[in-house]
C-alpha cells in the first residue's frame, strides 16, 4: 500500500488521521496539499475547542471581554500547543536520526494527528466533559505516536517515548488556560 497514492481530500484525510493509518501518516509529507489541510485541521481543532468553551463561558454569564479574552486564549493554547509539540518532537527526533526529517516535515503528520481535536466541541455535554476531552487527547496522542513512528523510522517504543516529553506540557498549559478563564468568570 506504500507505493499507493493516497488521495488528499479533507474528508478521507480527517478519515485516515482518525483511524490512524500507518500508511497514510508515512506518506503524509509526500503528498501534495498536505501542509494546507493539515493547517486546517488545527484551526478546526481550535475552533472545536473555542465553540466548547464559549458554551460553557456564555452558560456562566461572562462579560463579554472576559469572553472574548478567554476564547482567544483558547484558541491560541490549541495552535501554540502543535507548534510547541512539533518543536518537541523534532528536537529530540533530530539527536536520534540527524537531518531525517525537518520541522516543517513534521507539521504535516501531527497537524493530521490533531484530527480527534476536530470533535472537542463534545466537551460540553454535561457530566461527560472532561472524560470526552481526555478520550480526544490521549486519541491525539496516539495518533502522534503512529506519525512520529512512521515519520522518523523508528520503533513504536521510542516514539512513545518523543511524544510523552511534550504532551504532559501541553495538557498543562491548556489546564492552566481553562481554570484561568474559570476565575476571570469568578471575578468578574
Amino acid at each position: 500500500m506504500k507505493d499507493k497514492p493516497i488521495k488528499t481530500n479533507f474528508k478521507t484525510t480527517l478519515w485516515n488521521a482518525l483511524i490512524l493509518n500507518a500508511d497514510f501518516y508515512e506518506a503524509a509529507r509526500n503528498t501534495p496539499k498536505n501542509q494546507r489541510i493539515a493547517r486546517t485541521i488545527v484551526i478546526l481543532a481550535a475552533f472545536s475547542h473555542v465553540l466548547g468553551s464559549a458554551i460553557i463561558l456564555l452558560i456562566n454569564l461572562a462579560q463579554p471581554f472576559i469572553l472574548f479574552l478567554a476564547l482567544v486564549l483558547d484558541g491560541l493554547s490549541v495552535i501554540g500547543g502543535y507548534y510547541f509539540w512539533t518543536f518537541s518532537i523534532n528536537l529530540i527526533g533530530d539527536k536520534l536520526k540527524p537531518n531525517h526529517v525537518s520541522y516543517q516535515d513534521l507539521l504535516i503528520p501531527i497537524g493530521f494527528a490533531y484530527a480527534p481535536q476536530v470533535l472537542n466541541f463534545l466537551t460540553v455535554i454535561p457530566l461527560l466533559g472532561r472524560p470526552i476531552e481526555l478520550i480526544l487527547s490521549v486519541w491525539s496522542l496516539l495518533a502522534v505516536i503512529v506519525a512520529v513512528r512512521q515519520g522518523l523510522d523508528i520503533k513504536t517504543r521510542l516514539a512513545a517515548f518523543i511524544c510523552l516529553v511534550g504532551w504532559p506540557v501541553i495538557q498543562l498549559a491548556i489546564g492552566f488556560v481553562q481554570v484561568f478563564e474559570q476565575e476571570l468568570v469568578k471575578r468578574f
